[in-house]
């Protein structure tokens, strides 16, 4: 709806400020596409908004002192805050909410995923700007994906959130408690949105969850349908069907977040025939058994290393990417070598380390054996040394080679260059691939679009390539 279908009709306007994870981001996305549905327009600052919705993160100490003051800063330049997401969900002291005893008053506060209750708290305090005469008129959108609904991700690349909460309950995590159970999506529901954001544009598609491993268990893997054809709610299913829709459109599917269960000896095999990227985001968080079976982590580690030698004989290209805590209660500095092995052996492209934060409800937290501040933070960057030196070792084997690279910068259409990332690079977490000025004056990059080159050196965490 536009002013001029309603004159002298003033269209209220809402702020949205996104914190935490890609799953966060897509619940942001739901929020946005539901506004603009019914006729609210976005507003780029706190004091030219009606009312300010803040999406937060609640997961450890930092994500939730960084959502406390964006609400502040927002009730500062606004007055007029919903909050939303999964520190709307955290307890306060003697059991109250967090949010209200912090910011009194807030209009409102839900916990994650909760794109209605959201609408409600607006609805109630900013009344919907449309005539019931042109609801059903049609209105494209900027950065509008059809189905998909409004991404707020470049436009080539987006989330694909294909479930909602976790069943395990790992000591360090308070999530289940934020986000509850595991819910997976309906399959056919995934693939239409999946279809809208490739007939869109979109060329990378990059499919999260708590835990991807786990899509359908909570279904039991039905059988549900797309197009008018049977597929079973299950990630080797859902992976190939995908990769199939990607195919023509020319597009890469990355998978997050999969835990290393036995069952994704079945995924790999589809990336060595390119149909999914050759990648795989795996949380594994430590090595040693015991330390696992303190985290109640809910795969072994015991055959991780056997693991991930089997997926690389399933598929030598394989990039593999993992997080990891260090000093974790009760880590022994025998486990901590236990883990630096591990690394050195596994061979890990891309790590990342956080040293162990207690979050306030984690089971963790009553553990025995909580190790100094200073010992966990020297045990990350010890880590982090070991990592970063098995993934230069890593990347240093590219150069010589010719690789594909998605274009995400190039000014000038890359007169002078570019930046881009190669099937290893997720975006925002990994490294790039740095464009050199191309060597024949009539090659042109284009954003969201694939340009070939080669390789031809490292620096750090990043590759330097001349586009062909």
């Amino acid at each position: 709806m536009s002013e001029a279908a309603s004159p002298g009709t003033r269209i209220p306007k809402v702020g949205f400020v996104s914190l935490g994870c890609p799953k966060a981001l897509t619940d942001s996305e739901l929020i946005l596409t539901q506004l603009s549905a019914e006729g609210y327009q976005t507003a780029k600052t706190f004091e030219g908004a009606d009312l300010v919705i803040v999406n937060t993160c609640g997961f450890i100490d930092d994500a939730v002192k960084e959502s406390l003051d964006t609400i502040g800063e927002a009730l500062a330049g606004n007055g007029k805050v919903i909050v939303t997401g999964c520190l709307g969900a955290r307890a306060g002291e003697g059991g109250g909410n967090l949010v209200r005893q912090m910011h009194p008053s807030v209009l409102a506060v839900t916990g994650p995923h909760a794109t209605q209750e959201v609408m409600d708290a607006v609805h109630a305090n900013l009344p919907k700007p449309h005539d019931p005469f042109v609801d059903l008129v049609p209105n494209p959108l900027a950065g509008s994906f059809g189905a998909a609904g409004i991404k707020l991700t470049p436009r080539h690349y987006a989330y694909l959130k294909i479930s909602e909460g976790c069943n395990h309950r790992c000591t360090f995590c308070i999530i289940p408690s934020m986000r509850g159970d595991l819910v997976s999506r309906p399959v056919g529901d995934v693939l239409k949105e999946a279809r809208a954001l490739f007939e869109g544009g979109v060329k990378e598609l990059l499919v999260v969850s708590q835990d991807t491993s786990a899509y359908g268990v909570d279904a039991k893997y039905r059988t549900g349908f797309f197009d008018g054809r049977p597929v079973r709610t299950r990630l080797l299913e859902l992976a190939q069907a995908l990769g199939e829709l990607a195919e023509p459109f020319g597009a890469w599917v990355r998978l997050h977040y999969v835990y290393p269960y036995p069952s994704v000896d079945e995924v790999v095999p589809l990336m060595a025939t390119g149909k999914v990227l050759p990648y795989l985001d795996v949380p594994f968080q430590h090595s040693h058994p015991d330390v696992l079976r303190r985290m109640k982590r809910p795969a072994s580690g015991e055959r991780n290393l056997e693991r991930l030698q089997r997926w690389r004989e399933l598929c030598p290209e394989l990039v593999v990417r993992s997080t990891f805590i260090a000093g974790f209660p009760g880590e022994t500095e025998a486990e901590f070598q236990h883990l630096l092995d591990f690394v050195r052996e596994a061979g890990i492209d891309r790590a990342g380390c956080f040293a162990y934060s207690p979050v306030e409800g984690a089971a963790a937290n009553e553990l025995p054996g909580m190790l100094p501040q200073e010992v966990r933070e020297e045990r990350r960057a010890r880590f982090m040394a070991v990592a970063e030196e098995a993934s230069v070792a890593r990347l240093r084997r590219r150069i010589g080679a010719t690789m594909q690279v998605l274009v995400d910068s190039a000014p000038a259409l890359g007169r002078k260059g570019g930046v881009g990332r190669s099937y290893a690079d997720a975006p925002e977490i990994d490294g790039t691939v740095k464009l050199l000025p191309p060597e024949k004056l009539s090659k042109q990059l284009k954003v969201g679009e694939f340009t070939r080159a080669r390789i031809v050196g490292a620096e750090g965490h990043d590759l330097v390539a001349v586009p062909l």
